[in-house]
């Protein structure tokens, strides 16, 4: 491959992370800005990629019970004044509709008019729309629990976006339950943080520390909250996932109220829980390099993409069918429930070209193939997580036969390598000094420094973790669930400590 063939992601990781980010979405062809501010367009790469995501996901939920329904778009406002919490917390990030038409105005311009009656809410997240559906749903005992998952779009007014991660308009699925007793749904909250760390790690390949929210990170309106969190590539953590107890506040607010086994009324206890396309971001800062994108085979839009190489067009046709050949006997196969996917690749350029594009999107494998590989019954196979110089030759029929497990081999080294960071970037520490030191720069000038995740004891004031999170832009990430809780002196306060919790900086 010549150098003008090989279009590195400029610039590095190094140099500028967040650019680099910005890059690898656009070369792999997985979204971009749309004309709305802070919304995106999920490009065909990368909608397939989610609606593998999707697919997995939403096998796992009705695996446990759960049934898909929709709610509205649009929430009454008198609807999020029900509950303080909540409103409190979503208030300033809430799209208002308040008009239900358009009339022409001076110079050709459209005009609202016809003012609502009542403002609606562009659906930031569904607790209070559902809870208000559950409370005509739930009538007796027999009618919990209610399992409920919707797969929607929700809008959050963000000031600052990046694609993936911060979009005023973003997709997810969001879980919506209630039960007779307080223990069911503590047990569903916890049942789905594990849910969603199995799919983070055992197909996103992105290891995944499981904990309980501080008081002051919980969801608005909850009595607890899960959440897994990942350490990026620039030592950052990403909350991948969350889980709310919502306890008796939603049943209270929205009317959840059933007839028990004895005959009396009770309030039903809820739970939610999501997931969102922030997913597709946490795989990019967690797999990606300075080539481009990188696709655990489990969830990739393709898993191997064939590239003919023509010599001469009297062999053109004769190649093609040679890589027909491998393509039907490729997709006969099944690779983790579904079929293997495959593409080939004829366009009218350079083999290197085509090789490089291809790279940069993240295909999980490759193979070329000329007159020499179609004459001896073999092919030239490349993996991404080994890099374009580490191609070799091997036999059609060995091909095949390996191939399945091939795709398990790079998806096990891509957490393997994932896990490898972590641990490389996890440390534990007992002094104050030592902890602000690890997320400082020695001085002004230099680069903002991430640290990793810190483990150190903590007393669990609010204040004290809004001092911290003030002098140095470092949050507890989460109170990791452990069966062996290390008791200790918190290093700010001197304090005792349950626990070690994790302290990082965060996205």
């Amino acid at each position: 491959m010549s150098k003008k063939e090989r279009t590195a992601i400029s610039p590095t990781r190094n140099e500028d992370y967040p650019e680099w980010y910005q890059q690898v979405v656009r070369a792999a062809e997985l979204a971009e800005s749309s004309p709305v501010r802070g919304c995106m367009v999920i490009r065909p790469w990368g909608y397939t990629l989610w609606e593998n995501m999707q697919r997995v996901l939403d096998e796992m939920f009705k695996e446990t019970g759960h049934k898909n329904a929709y709610f509205p778009l649009f929430i009454p406002i008198s609807y999020l004044e029900k509950e303080a919490a909540h409103v409190d917390g979503f208030a300033k990030e809430c799209a208002v509709v308040t008009h239900h038409r358009l009339e022409a105005g001076e110079g050709g311009k459209l005009v609202p008019a016809g003012e609502l009656d009542e403002p609606l809410i562009v659906r930031p997240t569904s607790e209070t729309i559902i809870g208000e559906t559950f409370s005509k749903w739930v009538q007796s005992y027999r009618d919990l629990p209610l399992l409920i998952n919707q797969w929607a779009n929700v809008v959050r007014w963000e000031m600052r976006t990046r694609l993936f991660l911060r979009t005023t308009e973003f997709l997810w699925q969001e879980g919506h339950t209630a039960h007779a007793t307080e223990e069911e749904a503590i047990e569903e909250t916890l049942k789905m943080l594990d849910v969603y760390a199995d799919f983070a790690e055992n197909w996103m390949a992105v290891p995944v520390i499981k904990g309980e929210k501080t008081e002051g990170e919980r969801f608005p309106g909850a009595v607890n909250t899960y959440c897994i969190e990942a350490l990026m590539q620039d030592r950052k953590a990403l909350q991948a996932g969350t889980t709310h107890f919502l306890g008796q506040n939603f049943s209270k607010a929205s009317n959840i109220d059933f007839l028990d086994e004895k005959g009396e009324r009770s309030l039903a206890w809820t739970t939610s829980w999501g997931v969102s396309t922030r997913l597709i971001g946490g795989l990019i800062m967690t797999h990606a390099d300075d080539d481009g994108m990188v696709l655990p085979p489990k969830i990739a839009p393709t898993h191997l993409v064939i590239l003919p190489i023509f010599r001469k067009d009297s062999d053109n046709d004769a190649i093609l069918e040679y890589c027909r050949e491998i393509k039907a006997e490729l997709e006969s196969k099944v690779y983790h429930g579904r079929r293997i996917w495959v593409e080939i690749d004829d366009r009218d350029l350079r083999g290197g070209e085509k090789m490089w594009s291809w790279i940069k999107k993240g295909v999980p494998t490759w193979i070329e193939v000329g007159p020499r590989d179609m004459e001896s019954d073999s092919v030239f196979f490349g993996r991404r997580d080994q890099g374009p110089k580490e191609r070799k030759g091997i036999g059609r029929a060995e091909f095949i036969d390996s191939f399945t497990g091939a795709l398990d081999d790079i998806q096990d080294n891509l957490l393997a390598r994932a896990r490898a960071f972590r641990e490389e970037n996890t440390v534990t520490i007992d002094f104050k000094d030592e902890f602000y030191d690890f997320f400082t720069p020695e001085n002004k000038n230099q680069p903002e420094i991430h640290g990793g995740f810190a483990m150190a004891h903590y007393s669990g004031e609010p204040e004290l973790e809004e001092k911290i999170q003030s002098d140095l832009k470092v949050t507890v990430r989460c109170i990791p669930q452990t069966d062996n809780p290390e008791p200790g002196t918190c290093i700010f306060t001197g304090k005792p400590s349950k626990q070690r919790v994790v302290f990082a900086k965060s996205y």
